[in-house]
């Protein structure tokens, strides 16, 4: 049974291993003749890469991606593109003293119980290395989403890092690629950066939320009832190593709203449709509604920390363990690029079935 793909027209299948020859993606269904190469791919791979500053684990990978087939003079040719990224600074000797025993918070004992055998080493597919494969088919759907809607933008950053949120006040789009948190809050950055040195060298670890914008979709996009983009959204999002929560638009809050402030109150513009608001994130019936699509996930603490903790063997003895090694104190910062990847692969998927089921939209307003 393969569980290692998503999407429905633009279809990912991502392969490979943390500690394994090389890792990367299947796509399948992307249109002709979208102008790519290796470099457009790389720029996004980059954003996520390890190694870049202190707040990010210290394996040197380059993360170079190779397009072994789909794509001829720089063009896609509308078959499968094979997308392959090498490993080459895997330490798998860091992982000797836990093979036999499970880490608190992590896939090890769920994997064991599940297949009966896993990979000790990184994880193998539970670990967040397995994104890169993500972030490299990512780069390919906003290749093509420049070609069939060139309007579309799509940004992620950083609202809260453990108990620490931003001040939405000093929100700053031009502050998210100035520093490593990629948060538009250039001083809740400066009190992350102290905050996160101390857990780093105390060897433990914390969780975050990333909020995913994007811009200038059109309206039209998903389908009642199972169809729903929002349902595609969740299920990307959730599908990211180590997210334990997914929130649209005011998600969770919607419930302490009533009814006279959700709604988001309708007039007519100019060029169609405005909205007073958008506590529905964008999406109403699982249908966009042409606003901002707005998706927020909650990212746990990265489970390989140096902190001792009690756990079992294989065997079912009691021990403890501390795992070794070089891992995220906050996995989130290299989540951003992440999130990105799965909300333009969504968005141009959807782009596509609807496409080969309306064409155009039919109702017009006005």
């Amino acid at each position: 049974m393969s569980m290692n793909s998503f999407g429905h027209l633009f279809r990912v299948t991502t392969w490979g291993e943390s500690h394994g020859p090389a890792l990367g993606a299947t796509v399948d269904g992307c249109p002709p003749g979208v102008p790519v190469d290796a470099a457009m791919l790389q720029q996004w791979l980059d954003r996520r890469k390890p190694g870049q500053n202190k707040y990010t684990t210290q394996r040197r990978e380059p993360d170079e991606v190779e397009i072994l087939s789909g794509v001829f003079e720089g063009q896609t040719t509308g078959t499968p593109v094979q997308l392959m990224i090498r490993n080459t600074d895997q330490r798998s000797k860091d992982y000797s003293e836990i093979m036999d025993k499970f880490r608190p918070g992590h896939a090890d004992i769920t994997y064991w119980q599940k297949y009966g055998i896993r990979d000790y080493r990184g994880g193998g597919r539970s670990s967040a290395r397995e994104t890169a494969a993500r972030v490299a088919a990512g780069g390919l759907a906003r290749a093509a989403l420049a070609v069939l809607v060139p309007g579309v933008q799509i940004k992620g950053y950083m609202t809260c890092m453990g108990a620490h949120e931003i001040d939405r006040g000093r929100f700053d789009w031009d502050q998210i690629d100035e520093n490593p948190f990629w948060t538009p809050d250039a001083q809740a950055a400066q009190d992350w950066a102290v905050y996160l040195d101390d857990l780093r060298k105390s060897g433990n670890s914390v969780g975050a939320v990333i909020e995913v914008v994007a811009r200038g979709v059109p309206a039209g996009l998903g389908a009642p009832v199972y169809g729903k983009i929002d349902t595609d959204l969740a299920a990307a999002m959730m599908s990211i190593n180590a997210v334990k929560g997914v929130e649209i638009g005011e998600g969770m809050s919607a419930a302490m709203l009533t009814g006279d402030h959700n709604a988001d109150e309708i007039t007519m513009g100019p060029d169609g449709p405005e909205y007073s608001s958008n506590h529905a994130g964008g999406v109403l019936g699982g249908i966009t509604t042409g606003q901002d699509v707005v998706v927020r996930f909650a990212v746990k603490p990265t489970s390989s920390i140096l902190t001792p903790r009690k756990t079992i063997t294989k065997s079912g003895e009691a021990t403890e363990i501390v795992t070794k090694g070089r891992h995220d104190p906050c996995v989130g910062i290299r989540a951003v690029p992440v999130g990105e990847a799965m909300m333009v692969c969504v968005i141009l998927d959807h782009l596509l079935l609807h496409r080969g089921q309306v064409g155009e939209n039919r109702g017009q307003i006005g």
